[in-house]
């Protein structure tokens, strides 16, 4: 069924419009998740005998978005408070259109919070998949990169400026890193089980035993029977209990997905700063259409990382949203649980478009390792001034060390010369250390540390898989 004007199309949301994030988590799809969940659990009842097999499979068969009213559903929802109400009623008159008798069975002993909660579960269970998928694209580049680049020697830069030399691979293990992380986080999630929700009204099942005792049930274990076979029919974890004012489940889901869109903001910023004209150190890949200027068309524009940082710096604000929610009062909210739909899935939807955006991004990317070593060379021998001043420590004492490379660092600059050249011409220094031996000690491309090693011990916790 075709979107009707009034709901959203993502056109104000670039991040993620038209990506395959939002066919998992757009309007249509939560409906679907509930109508899943309605489905699932006349199926478990029918397991337990509590309904008949055949009206079970004609309710499944009638449960598809596209066969319901998504416009009048939702408007319809606005007097329940909920959606789920109105969607009861579409599907209970499409059951009933197909078999009348099949129509009482739907939505039996339910509450409109079982279902929603287990849709909301369903569709975040669907996003964090397609999430992990993009994460693990972005790690396998991101990898790649590190390893090509291990000894690609740049310029490191704190607080804006430049410091210390270091790699691209090592740039590129760092944000290898925070995906791992992200991934291992989101993967907990997963692992441990999304649950589905089922308590009835006040948390007890009483509905749902009530109708087990009518079909003939002696309602004996009855309701863990009904929570296990509710749980295998939708492929959700089964909770030991209703979780309708403990929204743990809710408040993980949107932590990880905050920290998703944090480690892929921070290589978005990284990436936004080193493809600036005056830098030129990296270039996004440019689609047929993307990136290109209507202004000034030779520019090759961020898109991809914008895209990324958009998404970053809303999504932990969300996070936050759903984390007051976890204030939620006796055994039903009123006000927390209908807070947290909105922000859940806009946080989904966000991260799943930072990371479709983050895995396009990096397999794409063009590293200039000419241009990181021209911009080493802005500073030339004076990035390794501190290398200098390490190997002067032991005949000068480490104050004296640096009071010497303070003074030969600002002669050559004031001469315009090398402090390579100023360097050797000092006495101080010729008496301690050669021409070659200063020439080798003040390359720029030599002083990068330990980067290497550190390169590997990052890429050796990538081959081990997710920790």
């Amino acid at each position: 069924m075709t979107k009707d004007p009034g709901f959203d199309h993502g056109l104000l949301s670039p991040s993620s419009a038209g990506r395959p994030i939002e066919a998992v988590t757009d309007d249509e799809a939560v409906l679907q998740a509930m109508l899943d969940a309605e489905a699932a659990l006349v199926r478990a009842q029918a397991q337990l005998g509590v309904v008949p097999d055949e009206h079970a499979t004609t309710i499944t068969a009638v449960a598809g978005a596209g066969r319901l009213d998504l416009d009048r559903i939702a408007r319809r929802g606005v007097k329940a408070g909920n959606p789920v109400d109105a969607l009861v009623a579409e599907l209970t008159a499409a059951v009933t259109a197909v078999d009348p008798a099949a129509a009482e069975y739907v939505h039996r002993g339910s509450t409109a919070q079982d279902i929603l909660d287990t849709g909301l579960m369903l569709v975040a269970d669907r996003a964090l998949r397609l999430i992990d998928a993009d994460l693990a694209a972005t790690a396998d580049a991101l990898a790649a990169l590190a390893a090509r680049h291990r000894a690609t020697a740049m310029p490191g830069r704190a607080l804006t400026q430049h410091g210390a030399p270091i790699t691209f691979g090592l740039k590129a293990a760092g944000w290898l890193t925070g995906v791992l992380d992200a991934r291992r986080r989101l993967r907990s999630v997963l692992d441990g089980g999304l649950p589905v929700q089922l308590g009835g009204e006040a948390g007890t099942l009483g509905g749902y035993l009530e109708y087990a005792r009518l079909a003939g049930d002696s309602g004996e274990a009855y309701a863990a029977r009904l929570i296990r076979a509710f749980a295998e029919e939708v492929t959700l974890a089964e909770p030991a209990l209703a979780w309708h004012t403990v929204r743990t489940p809710l408040h993980e889901i949107a932590t990880a997905a905050s920290l998703t869109t944090g480690v892929l903001g921070a290589l978005a910023a990284d990436v936004q700063v080193m493809t600036r004209t005056e830098i030129g150190e990296l270039a996004e890949p440019a689609p047929p259409g993307g990136g290109l200027s209507c202004a000034l068309p030779h520019r090759r524009q961020p898109v991809l990382a914008t895209r990324i940082r958009t998404a970053a710096t809303q999504v932990p604000l969300l996070a936050a949203s759903v984390a007051h929610c976890l204030v939620a009062e006796d055994e039903r909210p009123g006000g927390a649980w209908h807070a947290e739909w909105q922000p859940l899935r806009e946080a989904l939807r966000l991260a799943g478009g930072a990371a479709d955006a983050a895995a396009e991004l990096t397999e794409g990317l063009t590293v200039f390792p000419a241009r990181m070593r021209a911009n080493l060379d802005v500073f030339g021998q004076l990035a390794a001034a501190g290398r200098l001043a390490v190997w002067l420590g032991p005949p000068f004492g480490p104050a004296v060390a640096e009071e010497i490379v303070v003074d030969l660092a600002l002669r050559a600059h004031q001469r315009g010369k090398s402090l390579r050249d100023v360097a050797t011409a000092d006495p101080r220094v010729a008496d301690v250390m050669d021409a070659g031996r200063v020439a080798a000690t003040l390359d720029p491309a030599g002083y990068v540390g330990a980067a290497g090693e550190l390169v590997d011990r990052v890429l050796h916790r990538y081959h081990e898989g997710i920790d």
